[in-house]
């Protein structure tokens, strides 16, 4: 059996602004640990593969800095994307370059570059089984986590037999609103935590039989270039709906391990220490009948009195205050400002 592992570490982050920029997004921050994310997520990967069976897939831009970050991985496997085409696109590519440096019997484990991980031992203890089962029923494998809450920020899995810890998919459910949520939660619906499992042939076999949007790209020679296959893609669109929502060979894996997609600030609250009043604090920071706040301060001094459930950050002469409510929707506020005011930060 030969493994690869492919991280998803494109995108800039926008919810976490203004600590969140372009050039440095997200997945680069220390928002979880002491280190960034990326470099949890090698670190939680790397007693499963070499460095030479993982593919890191992201923005050109970030190209240089991850290499910065992970001195350990090949250069050739940092592959930038040309241009955002989505998962379906990206993980396409990484299954055509591992079938050519390896074979179609090769396993691909997909994760993304940005989460927290409560349990690194049974996550990969997950993925371990999630490509068993791969390899036993050429299903294409998609792991559900266990929700902890009703939350309108994912999508959900039905499994045909929620008994099972493995099951054929019966449906897909996009992200739905809180009254669905807590009704899917209570009918043993999994969250969709966009970590996949499958051998190369096998996907790709499902990618020509669905995904149309990637025909063209699928017609090309197998010496072709990202540029020209990413320049193929007729429209960007995820893997979900591309093939997994089209597909009868897709199986869900039951997962929980402590999972979280750090989505927004106030996801913080969920991944790191919090005092005796729900407060999570980076920083000089000082409260009094404060409760459930989120405080960044990379500078100066914050004091707060009287308030709950904030969401206050203070960086490179920036202040952001928002509540826990409204940090999901903050890509609309950084939308709104100058470009010069974006830029600040």
């Amino acid at each position: 059996m030969s493994r690869w592992i492919v991280v998803l570490a494109g995108g800039i982050g926008s919810r976490f602004w203004p600590l969140s920029t372009p050039e440095r997004p997200k997945q680069l921050l220390p928002l979880v640990t002491k280190k960034p994310l990326l470099l949890d997520a090698f670190d939680r990967l790397s007693p499963m593969v070499d460095p030479k069976h993982m593919l890191v897939l992201t923005n050109a831009e970030l190209v240089k800095p991850i290499r910065k970050l992970l001195p350990t991985l090949p250069r050739e496997n940092i592959i930038a994307e040309p241009k955002p085409a989505g998962t379906a696109a990206a993980l396409t590519w990484a299954a055509r370059t591992i079938e050519a440096r390896d074979d179609a019997d090769a396993t691909m484990i997909s994760v993304h570059a940005d989460w927290a991980i409560g349990n690194d031992e049974r996550f990969r203890e997950v993925l371990e089984a999630g490509e068993e089962h791969a390899q036993e029923t050429h299903t294409l494998v998609t792991v559900g986590v266990v929700p902890t809450r009703p939350d309108t920020g994912f999508g959900y899995i039905q499994p045909e037999d929620p008994r099972k810890s493995a099951s054929p998919v019966k449906r897909f459910v996009e992200k739905p609103d809180l009254s669905t949520a807590e009704k899917l939660c209570a009918d043993g619906y999994l969250w969709n935590s966009g970590i996949f499992i499958w051998t190369v042939g096998d996907f790709l076999s499902q990618v020509r039989q669905h995904a149309v949007e990637l025909k063209k790209a699928m017609g090309l020679n197998e010496d072709a270039e990202a540029a020209e296959f990413f320049s193929s893609v007729t429209k960007p669109v995820s893997v979900d709906n591309a093939v997994l929502e089209r597909s009868s060979k897709v199986a869900v894996l039951r997962g929980d391990f402590g999972w979280d997609d750090v989505g927004t600030w106030s996801a913080l609250a969920r991944v790191r220490d919090k005092d005796e009043f729900g407060n999570t604090t980076t920083g000089d920071v000082h409260l009094l009948d404060s409760t459930d706040n989120v405080v960044h301060a990379d500078g100066g001094q914050v004091v707060m009195y009287g308030v709950e459930d904030l969401i206050v950050v203070v960086h490179n002469g920036l202040t952001l205050v928002t509540t826990r409510e409204k940090a999901a929707d903050l890509k609309r506020l950084v939308e709104s400002l100058p470009k010069a005011d974006r830029d600040k930060a």
